[in-house]
């Protein structure tokens, strides 16, 4: 039932205490969310990318958590103190807009998407973007030296192919750990996705583009390599494992893929950022 109150008893200000409440509440949640639940937000850390995105999440939910908290604790408060006596069915008072609450809600809805677009902006123009996929030329490239590793998916399977190593190319993916790498991702027949989640690394596959994405690995680990575009039948089959490994054991490992796959390295077509798929090879 409602809060009853005895004749004379002034009405308490209700925005001033549902006001302290929620202030109260967000200054304690916020910090929580931030330091508590943000450390263990998706997709972990993985490398440079994937922490990126942990951050990103962690701004994202600390600035959601007084939007929720706003609404949350205005339902409880308002089922408290303005539900009707039970039993009662009454006219509830006519209700006119107030230009304080009007303006107070325009003014902080507009600084807080203000804010997010400013705070993607420059989270993309300072590398944080470099794992999506950009595109033959994206608008911004991690300095420094890096590994190319073409990604070449195919219904239904990705292949990985080391220019700087002969141009063999390889059925698993290995990456040398603390080392930027530049992907090239593409495709010889339909729409696939390369999707290394564990790794902060999506970018589509299509067709005739060479699409460039980077990702720099900050430890030594395995990590599953999905097609995240629907490709025909056997496109939940389309998965890999694939692994970082220390710069020494990533020498030794594409040595040896080297010497395996000598005689398919003689024949395959020169290394290009892309390749012509015969029309045989398309799944009907």
């Amino acid at each position: 039932m409602a809060a009853e109150t005895h004749p004379g008893t002034p009405e308490p200000n209700h925005a001033r205490r549902f006001t302290a409440l929620w202030v109260i509440s967000s200054l304690i949640a916020t910090p929580l969310v931030i330091f508590l639940l943000g450390p263990s937000l998706p997709p972990g850390n993985g490398s440079e990318q994937a922490s990126g995105h942990v951050t990103d999440n962690t701004v994202l939910l600390a600035m959601a958590t007084p939007v929720l908290l706003l609404v949350v604790i205005y339902l409880i408060y308002a089922s408290i103190f303005f539900r009707q006596p039970k039993g009662g069915v009454l006219e509830g008072p006519a209700v006119r807009g107030d230009s304080r609450v009007q303006t107070a809600w325009v003014v902080i809805t507009s600084v807080l998407v203000l804010s997010l677009a400013a705070y993607g902006t420059v989270r993309l123009l300072a590398d944080n973007g470099a794992g999506s996929g950009s595109g033959p030329k994206p608008l911004t490239v991690p300095k420094g030296p890096k590994l190319p590793v073409q990604v070449i998916a195919q219904q239904w399977a990705f292949t990985y192919r080391y220019p700087t190593y002969g141009g063999v190319e390889t059925t698993h993916l290995e990456l040398p750990d603390n080392e930027m790498v530049e992907l090239h991702v593409t495709s010889i027949d339909v729409i696939h996705s390369f999707w290394a989640y564990k790794l902060g690394v999506k970018a589509d596959a299509n067709p005739g583009v060479d699409n460039i994405a980077f990702v720099k690995p900050t430890h030594e680990q395995s990590f599953e390599v999905r097609c995240s575009e629907l490709c025909g039948i056997w496109h939940g089959y389309m998965f890999d494992k694939g692994h970082v490994v220390s710069p020494a054991a990533f020498e030794t490992w594409i040595h040896e893929q080297q010497t395996k796959f000598a005689p398919a390295t003689k024949v395959l077509p020169p290394y290009s950022k892309t390749y012509s798929p015969e029309p045989t090879r398309r799944a009907e």
